[in-house]
């Protein structure tokens, strides 16, 4: 589940929904500004995994 949430067809999926919200409510500023806050955190995500995975790592080879 969690590669789903960071998956491309995900980010697609949001994205149309809020395209369409923002289409109707003419709010279009508001999905932009959304898309890159989505993007942002995305990206922020990834990092915070990537340094979890290798402290993870670093701690299971001072164990050894």
């Amino acid at each position: 589940m969690d590669r789903f949430f960071t998956s491309t067809v995900w980010n697609t999926f949001v994205l149309i929904v809020l395209g369409i919200i923002a289409f109707f409510t003419k709010e279009i500023v508001t999905f932009f500004m959304l898309g890159f806050i989505i993007i942002i955190l995305t990206n922020i995500y990834g990092v915070l995994k990537d340094i979890a995975r290798k402290i993870d790592s670093s701690c299971r080879n001072d164990r050894l």
